[in-house]
């Protein structure tokens, strides 16, 4: 026999499995946080499983950790390859330190042949996933209409440089002449006057 639900415990209901939902989702940042306070505490390989469960996953933030790990010989023996291994998986999710941190590999000779190009490579890695929009019809649509922009307002700031000073010359010329000086002139003048 089904037991009946009453309408007053249907909100009670859902707003435990809302709970239960944010718990299981966020469960990932508490286990991150679990191992990093494991990690303080000296409890490495707990910390490591957690971390490598999650790195496993895809997280970035779980496989940099686990590289650091290996990298620097914390609380396990250094291990460049798998530091390496880590640090790919990171910067292959787009982690920026992971990458930067294998251009250190490489240009330190750590558990790879030191390579200047390759470190170069991964130094920039993050500048080069974003050059594919320097060439889309937007971008140089938007790089022309900025260069007009820009064309506009130099003409014009050297007209206006040019017409002050047609302005200043021919009072200068009217005032040597010893003719009187009218509107634009008299302003040209009294801006000659003026110390720069």
């Amino acid at each position: 026999m089904p037991i009946p639900i009453v309408r007053s415990s249907v909100p009670a209901i859902l707003a435990c499995l809302f709970v239960l939902g944010e718990a299981c989702a966020g469960s990932g940042d508490l286990d991150m946080q679990r191992a990093a306070m494991l990690h303080r505490a000296g409890d490495i390989p707990a910390a490591m499983t957690l971390w490598q469960h999650w790195a496993e996953q895809g997280d970035p933030n779980a496989a940099y950790n686990l590289a650091v790990i290996h990298q620097h010989g914390d609380g396990v023996a250094r291990n460049y390859a798998e530091a390496m291994r880590w640090y790919r998986r990171a910067a292959e999710a787009g982690d920026k330190a992971a990458q930067f941190q294998i251009g250190l590999m490489y240009q330190n000779g750590e558990g790879v042949v030191a390579d200047a190009a390759e470190a170069h490579r991964w130094f920039t890695a993050h500048r080069r996933h974003h050059l594919h929009h320097e060439h889309t019809p937007q971008m140089l649509a938007w790089r022309r209409q900025a260069a007009e922009l820009i064309d506009r307002r130099d003409a014009g700031e050297s007209m206006a440089m040019i017409q002050a000073d047609a302005a200043r010359v021919l009072a200068g010329l009217k005032a040597r002449a010893g003719l009187k000086a009218d509107g634009p002139a008299r302003l040209a003048i009294n801006a000659a006057a003026q110390p720069r």
